[in-house]
């Protein structure tokens, strides 16, 4: 009879430790968003190109979008950008790929003359982490965020890191998947592919 019992009294009180508690859970205390255009600033991180909303797409070029600039309330076209040789990268800060490619991105930027570079931000949650991991990583250039992944089908994004090497007359060049392995590798893409050294 004692053995019935301590079942049922450890199974009551095992039940009681499951059920909700009659007390109301404490609010974590609310903090502010944070200043994306202060950070932006502190690690210096540009403005993005002005771009015409109406432009569009050219054949095989990027697609006409509407992206926030990372930071900021400005709108971009990604088929309003200039004419320019450019290169466009995808990537995320929580993307580890993307970070062992951080480097040859930003050697990249720094020697690569003529060709203009632009970040996606993709899928991303925390645009505060994304601006500092930008930053940190010397990733000077402008960045849009593609937070609900709109991109995704227009421009057939294979997963990130992805970029994108744009030729001057807009077109998709080629498109790189997966992470760089050197500042040699995207140089020689470039060279291939836009022309450019």
């Amino acid at each position: 009879m004692i053995r019935p019992t301590i079942a049922a009294l450890t199974a009551a009180v095992l039940l009681a430790a499951c059920t909700p508690s009659s007390q109301p859970t404490p609010a974590a205390p609310s903090t502010p968003p944070p200043d994306l255009a202060a950070l932006r600033v502190e690690y210096g991180l540009p403005e993005c190109p002005d771009t015409d909303p109406e432009a569009q797409q050219v054949d095989g070029g990027l697609p006409q979008t509407d992206l926030a600039c990372l930071g900021t309330d400005q709108r971009v076209n990604l088929a309003g950008l200039e004419r320019t040789p450019t290169i466009v990268n995808v990537w995320a800060q929580w993307c580890g790929p993307c970070r062992e490619e951080a480097p040859f991105l930003r050697e990249g930027f720094n020697e690569l003359e003529g060709v203009n570079f632009l970040g996606i931000d993709y899928q991303d949650p925390l645009p505060d982490w994304a601006i500092e991991f930008a930053g940190l990583v010397g990733w000077l250039y402008p960045h849009v965020i593609d937070q609900d992944r709109d991109m995704q089908v227009p421009m057939k994004v294979p997963g990130i890191p992805s970029t994108y090497f744009v030729d001057a007359e807009g077109k998709i060049a080629f498109v790189h998947a997966g992470p760089f392995t050197s500042t040699q590798q995207l140089e020689d893409l470039a060279a291939e592919h836009l022309g450019v050294s």
